[in-house]
């Protein structure tokens, strides 16, 4: 369920708005707004039938009466944009007497009965401190379910004032905080789908879908941020992360900073459109979180000559003009011994992820992001429609999306294996092959850490939804595979009793999560890693 909450000054003007059924007036209108809950003279005067505009006006008027009775103004900061300053500064205050929150559910959970609604509503305003269960004077509410949205997400809405009944402020201090634990206590306790405090991913709407649906494609975000995240994770410097995704074959464009056609703030892509039609266009951070060019810019290589160079790639992609470099590290096919390099590394980092705290949310999300850019890479260079490598990097591409990344600091050092991507996209076969199969190997490893983290932290919704992935799409992908080479050595011959194929063995672990159960230790045991520089192989961090 999901909070999303906004101040303002007039509740005539939000009581309209929520009765409002003129979808010509209204972008998200409905047909039958109508009240769930409230304080008890609201629910008093008032049925479940559908509020017409006096209605609102009348419910808008019992909820203001105290702040009006009493003279009391409630006000908050005001700021306004300082273009020379390129920032908010303060401007004053303004009056925000009126708090409104909606609460959504994801489209994938349909749809609650008003009774439940109300519950909730009432449980959610308890929890607020806006009723006389906090010990003070209530605050006049009232909740209006507005239906199913354009987007396919059952809502309503509440509507409090913040005078008291008897003239003080209700506080909102932490408020959005307040909010997010609020509404995950309250998942538990209605039985929905529970939301990560940790983690949050960008959801695609019903209209998306349906037109991915008709069109009988994988939708364009999708397939876009898999793409961005294989090009960003196979990508020492942004120059060459905007010509490998420009070789995956989508449209890139840089967002300047305003007077400027060398400082790039931001990016926007598109999958190339038919003949005749028109790119879609999406924001980095519209894919992923972690696909905003800030955040993607962490795990770049930073420098003057790079800066410029980036500049001159992104501006050739504005134009679509063909890429400045034509020698850059992409073009290049790694040798076999990278692969034994970057396959000791993983082997390393896998084995290191043990010993990881289950609370560095910063570590495991970087591992995460290093993991799914690999699978997304593997994808673009085996799978010409989305399988199961896909799946995989989606599925671990959620581990990789803080809800509040500031809030985790830096992730620690740990053996590098970004340069995994860059194997997959510059592999020159596009057929399985037995240096995959021994890489594969220490990925499924870490996703298999990855989930047992996720159980272990109590998070079994996000541990089986990897478990899943990965015992219906991934392993029957993997037993295809060729025998893995051992690292620096021949084919593995299996003992008598072992499983033929040692991918398999290492996804085994992800048994279906039962109660108590324990979760079992990864399959393979690493190897010290080499360090090395970037030109030969890969590149610990530091």
């Amino acid at each position: 369920m999901i909070p999303n909450i906004t101040r303002g000054s007039r509740m005539a003007g939000l009581m309209v708005y929520l009765a409002s059924t003129d979808s010509d007036k209204t972008k998200n209108a409905h047909t039958d707004p109508h009240l769930v809950a409230g304080d008890a003279a609201v629910m008093s005067w008032y049925d479940d039938g559908v509020l017409d505009n006096a209605d609102a006006l009348a419910i808008a008027k019992h909820l203001d009466q105290p702040r009006k009775l009493f003279g009391v103004s409630v006000q908050i900061k005001d700021f306004a944009w300082d273009a020379a300053k390129k920032q908010r500064v303060h401007v004053g205050y303004k009056d925000a007497s009126v708090w409104h929150c909606s609460l959504s559910l994801r489209a994938e959970e349909g749809a609650l009965t008003d009774q439940q609604w109300g519950d909730i509503a009432n449980d959610f305003v308890d929890a607020m401190g806006f009723t006389a269960a906090s010990g003070k004077a209530q605050c006049r509410w009232a909740a209006v379910n507005h239906g199913t949205s354009e987007n396919g997400n059952h809502h309503i809405h509440i509507a409090v004032s913040l005078v008291r009944e008897d003239g003080t402020k209700a506080s909102t201090h932490g408020d959005y905080k307040r909010a997010q634990q609020t509404c995950r206590e309250l998942e538990a306790k209605y039985g929905l789908e529970q939301l990560s405090s940790v983690y949050a991913t960008r959801g695609y709407d019903r209209a998306e879908k349906a037109t991915a649906l008709r069109d009988e494609r994988e939708m364009h975000r999708a397939s876009l941020a898999r793409k961005v995240r294989a090009s960003a994770s196979a990508s020492a410097t942004e120059g060459e992360f905007v010509r490998r995704a420009r070789n995956t074959g989508i449209l890139l464009r840089p967002r300047y900073a305003k007077n400027t056609t060398d400082v790039i703030v931001g990016y926007s892509v598109a999958e190339r459109p038919k003949p005749g039609e028109k790119p879609v266009w999406f924001g980095g951070g519209t894919l992923a979180s972690d696909l905003k060019l800030g955040a993607l810019r962490q795990g770049w290589m930073d420098s003057p000559q790079a800066a410029t160079e980036a500049a001159a790639e992104w501006n050739a992609a504005a134009r679509n003009k063909r890429t400045v470099s034509r020698t850059g590290p992409e073009k290049a096919t790694p040798s076999p011994q990278v692969w034994v390099e970057y396959t000791r590394n993983a082997t390393a980092l896998a084995e290191q992820l043990r010993s990881i705290p289950l609370d560095d949310h910063a570590t495991w999300a970087k591992a995460a992001r290093d993991v799914s850019g690999a699978f997304a890479a593997w994808s673009h260079c085996l799978e010409p429609t989305p399988g199961p490598l896909a799946s995989t990097a989606a599925e671990l591409s959620r581990t990789a999306q803080l809800r509040a990344p500031r809030e985790h600091g830096r992730p620690v050092a740990l053996p590098s294996i970004a340069g995994t991507a860059m194997l997959f996209l510059a592999a020159s076969s596009k057929n399985k092959t037995a240096a995959q199969a021994a890489l594969m190997v220490q990925l499924a490893n870490m996703a298999h850490a990855i989930y047992e983290m996720h159980k272990q932290s109590g998070r079994t919704r996000e541990a089986e939804r990897i478990r899943a992935v990965v015992a219906t799409q991934l392993k029957p992908f993997a037993a295809t595979m060729p025998r893995p080479v051992a690292v620096g050595g021949p084919a593995q011959v299996p003992e008598r009793g072992q499983d033929r194929n040692p991918v398999e063995l290492g996804l085994r672990g992800m048994a279906p999560i039962r109660p108590g159960s324990a979760v079992p230790a990864t399959a393979i045991p690493a190897k010290t890693p080499t360090r090395t520089g970037r030109e030969s192989g890969p590149v610990l961090d530091r």
